[in-house]
Formats: structure tokens, C-alpha cells, sequence
């Protein structure tokens, strides 16, 4: 998965209309709440088999972050 189709998803998780980019820090997305971070975590574990922790996904400061959770590399 692309960096731009990682970000797609992730707002369509969010079900947001903000402009996401990786660099954006996700305090300041109103749409990240905990039903977002469920959503993300589910996405990870049945759509792309990473198995993550909910701490890190509380531990995540920007979108990037997640994008590296997600490929696995954090």
C-alpha cells in the first residue's frame, strides 16, 4: 500500500473530511477519536494481518505514524 493510499483509507476510517497528509499530527484531526483508533486497529488486523498493540496506536502523534504501524515498521 502506497503512502496516498494509506492516507485515503485512513480517512475513509475516519470517516473525515479533512485534507490528511502524513505530516498532519493527529491531535488536531477532530475525527480522531477512539472509534477512529478501533477502526484502524480492525483495519490492520483483518485487512492487512499486523497484529498491533492499541498502545501504540495511542502512541501515534501523526499520520505517518500510523502509515508505519501499519507497513509494519515501527
Amino acid at each position: 500500500m502506497t503512502a496516498e493510499e494509506f492516507v485515503k483509507k485512513l480517512a475513509e476510517l475516519m470517516d473525515t473530511d479533512a485534507e490528511l497528509k502524513l505530516s498532519t499530527k493527529l491531535a488536531d484531526v477532530e475525527d480522531w477519536d477512539s472509534l477512529s483508533m478501533v477502526s484502524f486497529f480492525s483495519f490492520c488486523n483483518s485487512t492487512l494481518n499486523r497484529r498491533l498493540d492499541p498502545e501504540q496506536i495511542k502512541a501515534a502523534l501523526t499520520v505517518e505514524d500510523l502509515f508505519k504501524l501499519a507497513e509494519g515498521k515501527a
